[in-house]
C-alpha cells in the first residue's frame, strides 16, 4: 500500500500511544494520513472539570487547522455535537464532517481518500463522507466500558462491521463476533516498537531517577489505571509483600485511595512513550492485573509485547489474548496464584532468560503487522472495484457541497 491518502477516526492523537497511532504511523511510511481527533464515545458533562477543559482545548484545536506531526501525518479536530444519540444532532454532525472532509481535501491537496475508524461512534457517519473505502479497526468490546450504553454500543459495532468494506478486530474473540456481520473480518494482532523498547536491555540505558531510588525488586505496570485494573490484587501484593516496591505508570482514572495508603505502592505519573523502556529496565516483573470479565476478555494488551521486548518477566490475569505468550510469561486464574507466580519469577529470574526473552519478540515489530493488514487491504480494493459496494451494501452517494 503506497501512495494513498487515508483519513481515520480515532481517539484524540495527544493521548497516550494505543493500537490507532503506532498503525497510522506505520501506513504514515508510505501514504499519507489525516488523523480526526476524537468525535467522542460518550456526552460530556458539564460539571466535570475535565470534560469542560477537554472542551476548550478542542475549541482552540478546531481554530488551528490540521497541523502536521510528523512525516505524512496531520491531525484535525472536527468540530461536533457530542450527541450521538440524538437524531437531529447526528444530521448536523453529518453535514459538518462532509463539510470538513471537503475543506480537508483542498488545505492538503487531495480527492479519493480511504476512511478507517476505531470508534463506534462514527457509525452514523460513515458512508457518507465519499471515502472509496472503509476499514473499520475494532480494539475494544465498546458495550462492555462502564461509560457505554451496552446495547447502543452494541449496535453501533454490528453496523460498522456490516457496511466496512474490510474488518480488523484486535483479538480473536471480537473477529469471532464480528465476523457474523462481516465476513471480511481479520485478525489484527498488536505489534510492538521492538527498537524502543529491547533499549532497556542495554548496559547504556539510564534508569530513571524516580524509579531507581526505590527499594528493589520493583513489581511494575505501565498503563491507565482505570475500572479494569484489579486494584484489591494489587493491594494483596502490597500488603503481603511489603518489601516489594509496587510501581504504576499511567493517569489515574478510578479511586485508589485503597492503595495510597500503603507505603510501597509509588504512582509515578504518567510518562512520555519514550521514556517507558528505562522504566522496564527497572522492573523485576512486569504486572497485567485486570480483572477478567467481558470487557477485558476481548482486550489484547500492548503492554505484554511491550514488557517481553523489553526482557520483563510478565505476570498477567487469565485473559484470553495472554494465553498465546504462555512459553514467555506466567498466568494466573487466582489472586494467590498470581502473588505465587510472581515470587517464583523474582527467585527463578537471570540475565540470560531477559535477554532470550527480549529477543523472542524482534519478529512482532508494528511493521510486520501492518504489512500484513495491507495486503488484506489490496484485497478490498479488488473487491470494491468488481462490485462498487461496500459490506455487501451500496454506498450512500456523498451530498455535493
Amino acid at each position: 500500500m503506497r501512495g494513498e491518502t487515508v483519513v481515520c477516526f480515532a481517539k484524540d492523537w495527544s493521548e497516550d500511544p494505543t493500537s490507532c497511532n503506532h498503525v497510522m504511523r506505520q501506513l504514515a511510511a508510505k501514504n499519507r494520513v489525516i488523523w480526526l481527533n476524537s468525535i467522542s464515545t460518550r456526552a460530556p458533562s458539564l460539571t466535570s472539570g475535565r470534560d469542560l477543559r477537554k472542551i476548550a482545548t478542542k475549541l482552540t484545536a478546531f481554530f488551528r487547522g490540521p497541523i502536521q506531526v510528523e512525516h505524512n501525518l496531520w491531525v484535525f479536530t472536527p468540530l461536533l455535537l457530542p450527541l450521538h444519540d440524538n437524531a437531529l444532532a447526528t444530521r448536523l454532525n453529518r453535514w459538518i464532517l462532509r463539510l470538513t472532509v471537503r475543506v480537508l481535501q483542498r488545505k492538503l491537496a487531495f480527492q479519493d481518500f480511504q476512511l478507517w475508524t476505531f470508534v463506534p461512534t462514527s457509525s452514523d457517519y460513515v458512508g457518507a463522507l465519499g471515502e472509496k473505502l472503509l476499514v473499520y479497526y475494532c480494539t475494544d468490546n465498546w458495550s462492555s466500558f462502564s461509560f457505554a450504553d451496552p446495547l447502543r454500543s452494541e449496535e453501533r459495532m454490528r453496523d460498522l462491521a456490516t457496511k466496512a468494506d474490510l474488518v480488523f478486530a484486535t483479538s480473536e474473540t471480537l473477529v469471532e463476533k464480528l465476523r457474523g456481520c462481516n465476513e471480511h473480518a481479520y485478525l489484527a494482532s498488536h505489534g510492538v516498537d521492538y527498537g524502543e523498547f529491547s533499549r532497556a536491555t542495554a548496559a547504556e540505558t539510564v534508569v530513571p531517577d524516580d524509579i531507581a531510588q526505590l527499594p528493589r525488586p520493583v513489581i511494575g505496570y505501565f498503563g491507565l489505571v482505570e475500572d479494569w485494573l484489579d486494584v484489591d490484587l494489587v493491594s494483596r501484593l502490597a500488603v503481603r509483600h511489603p518489601e516489594w516496591s509496587i510501581v504504576l505508570i499511567g493517569r489515574v482514572c478510578v479511586d485508589v485511595s485503597s492503595l495510597e495508603k500503603l507505603t510501597n505502592v509509588h504512582f509515578l505519573g504518567r510518562k512520555p512513550h519514550h521514556l517507558l523502556p528505562a522504566y522496564c529496565k527497572a522492573f523485576s516483573v512486569g504486572l497485567i492485573p485486570h480483572k477478567v470479565n467481558d470487557l477485558t476478555r476481548h482486550m489484547n494488551p500492548i503492554k505484554l509485547r511491550e514488557y517481553l521486548s523489553a526482557g520483563v518477566p510478565v505476570v498477567s490475569t487469565a485473559l484470553p489474548a495472554v494465553r498465546h505468550y504462555s512459553e514467555h510469561c506466567r498466568i494466573a486464574e487466582t489472586h494467590e496464584e498470581f502473588e505465587r507466580a510472581v515470587a517464583d519469577v523474582l527467585e527463578s529470574e537471570t540475565h540470560q532468560s531477559r535477554t532470550a526473552r527480549s529477543e523472542s519478540m524482534a519478529s512482532e515489530t508494528w511493521e510486520r503487522k501492518v504489512d500484513e493488514l495491507t495486503r488484506h487491504v489490496a484485497e478490498a480494493k479488488g473487491r470494491r472495484v468488481q462490485t462498487g459496494s461496500c459490506g455487501g451494501h451500496l454506498r450512500e452517494p456523498a451530498a455535493s457541497m
